[in-house]
């Protein structure tokens, strides 16, 4: 059973490079799927790792540096606090300091969108970011990284809930930037170990739920989870579809929805590229896909269109960003307008 529209419709992942909240918001809400945008430039708050990291105990907050860590003897002392609250999920849900832009968005009517969708970061990219005062990443702690799982599974379940509220069709991307670096030799914490993580972790959130990254993991290991919707970055890792077509029709068959990162958002690749040799480049990966016995009709209504990934270091800062979300939106009307999508 399909959970989420596709049809070639679009939507995008969570950080905006804009520093002013309103801007962001109407361009998150000019797509057919809209989100609240995460936006780093404007508040300290409002980054991902800073927002996933609310009430989790043991974080200490350095606003002034930009930056967060994890002590061990303050995760001892304020885990009484946090399992006390474990009932009340509307504890786990992001609070007003920790995104001005997320209840603005509750503050909408959204209910003439086909869908809207929320976002939070994933336990695996979480773990290896955040480090200890051993400068350890966390997720190495047999004793933090069970409580992890399950806290940041508890504050996807408590938005999903609220965003359901104001949409029946509401869905999560859980961000896991970091999941490709567990297929690496040198990480320390193995492809095995994450997917009895992944596996427990999505189990506690209700659906729709899927992952979003931008790099490039072991497609089969990531496509074989339990999940709705992969959000991937087409225009960079395309490619691997010559590899993974097998993987994608399963998870097709099963009702997932992919949504394609095809137009870029940084200022060289968009100097480089047009609206017609992307739809072009994307028909073609499509192909690839008929090849492995993929039915072109099934194809074209569980996806989804979205920028190729986020971009906070354009010289422009918000301008070439604005650019693609109007190429994507061009682009939808097109390819929907060839293949008499509704």
């Amino acid at each position: 059973m399909v959970l989420i529209p596709g049809n070639l419709h679009t939507t995008a992942m969570g950080i905006l490079p804009h520093d002013e909240v309103e801007p962001a918001l109407k361009l998150a809400l000019s797509l057919d799927i809209p989100f609240w945008p995460q936006l780093p430039h404007v508040s300290f708050y409002e980054d991902m790792y800073v927002q996933a990291a609310e009430h989790f105990p043991g974080i200490v907050l350095f606003p002034e540096k930009n930056s967060l860590r994890f002590d061990t003897a303050k995760f001892y002392e304020e885990l009484p606090e946090l399992l006390e609250r474990w009932p009340d999920l509307d504890y786990f849900d992001i609070s007003p300091q920790y995104s001005v832009v997320y209840h603005k968005f509750l503050g909408l009517d959204l209910s003439g969108y086909i869908a809207i969708r929320g976002q939070m970061e994933g336990p695996i990219s979480f773990g290896l970011k955040i480090l200890d005062e051993n400068d350890r990443p966390i997720i190495f702690s047999d004793e933090v990284r069970p409580l992890l799982m399950d806290f940041l599974a508890r504050r996807v379940q408590a938005q999903l809930l609220r965003l359901k509220e104001k949409h029946p069709k509401a869905f999560m991307f859980i961000d896991e930037p970091g999941l490709q670096f567990i297929f690496s030799s040198v990480s320390g914490y193995t492809d095995i170990k994450g997917k009895e993580d992944l596996d427990n972790f999505l189990s506690q959130i209700d659906r729709p739920r899927g992952i979003h990254l931008c790099g490039n993991p072991d497609w089969e290991f990531l496509l074989n989870r339990d999940m709705d919707i992969v959000s991937m970055d087409t225009f960079t890792n395309g490619e691997i579809l010559k590899a993974y077509g097998k993987s994608f029709k399963k998870f097709l068959d099963r009702g997932g929805v992919i949504s394609w990162g095809i137009i870029p958002t940084w200022y060289e690749a968009v100097g480089e590229s047009n609206v017609e040799q992307l739809a072009e480049y994307l028909e073609g990966l499509w192909d690839i896909l008929a090849g492995e016995g993929i039915d072109r009709d099934q194809l074209l209504a569980q996806s989804l269109l979205a920028p190729a990934r986020c971009c906070l270091v354009n010289p422009d800062r918000s301008k070439t960003v604005t650019l693609a979300y109007a190429w994507l939106k061009e682009m939808s009307h097109r390819l929907r307008e060839k293949y008499l999508l509704e």
